[in-house]
């Protein structure tokens, strides 16, 4: 346990990120628009989606004119070569959940990380073309845009191609990302990306260049003129599984040609009069959000206080009981039997909640006994969207870790995922970070893996209230819980309840994590819910929140995280 707690600690120091100031008015609140709101990654793709609203289209359209963008200009985390969640709801109320998850290959099983030893390869999921998973972004975008869409769909592609082809300006961000990675690059890839790749390996990227990636612009130009097809058949699909050859990986063209987004059954409830909609199995974002708010309804959090020794050991305690149902219980819905009417049944979370003890920290040992699901990277990124009609959009997509597998698809100019690494490699053995994987995500030919990605919209008397949600691996879950209960519970506005710091609690390890600026170890409240138990460490940023509240006037308030280069746009 030792050697986990040090491990945690030292990638939560390698967590820490530079964080920059948010622009809000004298009120405190963040940007503020009349009719529409775009919140996204990226400030260049908030933008391409704000256009595309002032052209006439909807909420769904910007939304994957975003994604098309975010792949372009935010590689660690946009996609096309990866997979996500889209939640929606209509200005007449109704609500839908689309499910682009990538998949397992067909040719994939649950020992394929496994070496003759029975130990799991090193970085065999993780890194190189065999951890990836079959692509869903483009089925997802098209599969959207099918149901939902309303401007040609071309419109909504060519702004990312025009970024791809004219270039666009590296953040410094996205700078020290591409820098960091050059050895990651050469390595794992058997073409080299040469637009990613400066000529001398002493020359960093700086914050205003422009990069250029012509073979990227192609690739959406494909998809532009073909729809999926000119993603998942002809050259594209040629490409990519041509470089699958060359690098030892598994995904077919018959993995390609049959892949298919889903549409599923949303995750409803309520909460102190509020009504919310979040992403079903096989994300765990939705059932965990709703145990949550259900464990935590019955006690008056706005009397407790903001962050109070109160506040945070009963967030903990429903935390650690929520995670521990997740490990054991979650998975895809069409290869594991959820048990998703039990864990949602309100009488279930009191009884889970009747050993809590307002004065003393439950050990995690001592709940439920599960197998934890493998920590996810928090290399993700979050988009939410509402058009001037009141139709919202709440979007999590990711390529799992930062830069995915690190392997470009030679020719095609995109980052493949390595989401096969958020299945159990191995179930019932501890991974390198201490936690144990669940047969219910083990791996299995066609099955998409156990996400935490938790897209969520809030109403209010039936009508639209919040669209929220985040990156950030397991703390997913908890950083929208937090951002939800900082606004109904204690009265924040969306910039200051997305600004705010944030703690995270996943039952195993049994440690609580918390921002550097949430509670100093000095402060008595640190010191309180130690006698009372609580394992405490600090850590750098806790997701990166993207979210817009309806204000009582109508207008829009858009909530960027500081914590990245995310960024509003509006109209």
């Amino acid at each position: 346990m030792k050697k986990v707690l040090a491990l945690l600690l030292a990638l939560a120091f390698v967590a820490c990120q530079s964080s920059k100031e948010i622009v809000v008015d004298e009120t405190g609140r963040g940007l503020i628009a009349e009719k529409a709101m775009v919140v996204s990654a990226h400030p260049l793709a908030s933008e391409v989606g704000k256009e595309i609203m002032q052209k006439g289209g909807n909420a769904v359209d910007a939304a994957i004119a975003v994604q098309f963008a975010l792949a372009v200009v935010y590689p660690g985390a946009g996609n096309i070569g990866g997979g996500g969640f889209m939640m929606t709801r209509m200005a007449d109320g109704s609500i839908d959940a689309l499910d682009y998850r990538e998949k397992a290959p067909l040719a994939g099983g649950r020992n394929m990380y496994i070496g003759e030893n029975g130990e799991v390869i090193p970085q065999s999921s993780t890194r190189g073309h065999l951890a990836a998973g079959v692509p869903g972004s483009v089925a997802g975008f098209e599969a959207a845009y099918k149901k939902y869409g309303s401007l040609p769909w071309a419109d909504l592609v060519q702004p990312a191609i025009d970024l791809a082809a004219n270039g666009w300006a590296l953040t410094e961000k996205e700078a020290g990302k591409l820098n960091s990675n050059r050895t990651n690059f050469i390595k794992y890839n058997t073409i080299n990306p040469d637009f990613f790749l400066k000529e001398n390996e002493d020359e960093k990227w700086q914050a205003g260049e422009i990069v250029k990636t012509p073979e990227m612009a192609a690739t959406l130009s494909r998809i532009r003129d073909n729809g999926r097809d000119g993603f998942y058949k002809g050259e594209t699909a040629r490409l990519i599984v041509e470089e699958m050859k060359r690098g030892g990986g598994i995904i077919s063209l018959q993995d390609l040609e049959e892949y298919e987004a889903v549409w599923r059954k949303p995750i409803t409830g309520t909460y102190r009069g509020y009504d919310f909609i979040s992403m079903p199995p096989p994300s765990s974002g939705g059932i965990a959000l709703a145990q949550l708010l259900q464990s935590v309804e019955p006690y008056d959090l706005g009397s407790f206080g903001f962050h109070s020794e109160k506040s945070v050991h009963l967030i903990v305690e429903a935390e650690r009981r929520v995670y521990a149902d997740r490990a054991t219980h979650l998975g895809d819905p069409d290869f594991f039997d959820v048990p998703r009417n039990g864990l949602l049944d309100k009488k279930y979370q009191s009884d889970r909640m009747k050993n809590f003890d307002p004065l003393k920290a439950s050990k995690s040992a001592e709940i439920r006994a599960g197998a934890p699901a493998p920590k996810e990277s928090e290399e993700t990124t979050h988009l939410s969207v509402v058009d001037p009609k009141g139709n919202a959009v709440s979007v999590t997509t990711t390529l799992n870790g930062g830069m995915g597998s690190k392997v470009f698809v030679g020719g095609a100019g995109f980052l493949l995922n390595n989401e096969m690494d958020d299945f159990s490699v191995k179930p019932g053995t501890p991974n390198m970070y201490g936690l144990v994987g669940g047969e219910a995500n083990s791996i299995q030919p066609g099955k998409r893996m156990l996400s935490s990605m938790t897209p969520s919209i809030v109403s209010k008397d039936g009508k639209l209230f919040m669209v929220v949600g985040t990156p950030g691996g397991s703390t997913i879950i908890t950083s929208v819980f937090q951002t939800i209960i900082n606004v109904i519970d204690y009265d924040m506005g969306m910039q200051e309840a997305v600004s705010a710091p944030r703690f995270h609690h996943q039952w195993l390890p049994d440690v609580v994590m918390f921002e550097r600026d949430a509670i100093d170890s000095t402060d008595a409240r640190w010191a309180s819910l130690t006698e009372m138990g609580h394992n405490l460490i600090k850590r750098g940023t806790i997701g990166r929140v993207d979210a817009i509240l309806v204000l009582p006037d109508g207008r829009l308030e858009g909530g960027a995280d500081h914590r990245g280069d995310d960024a509003a746009a509006g109209y």
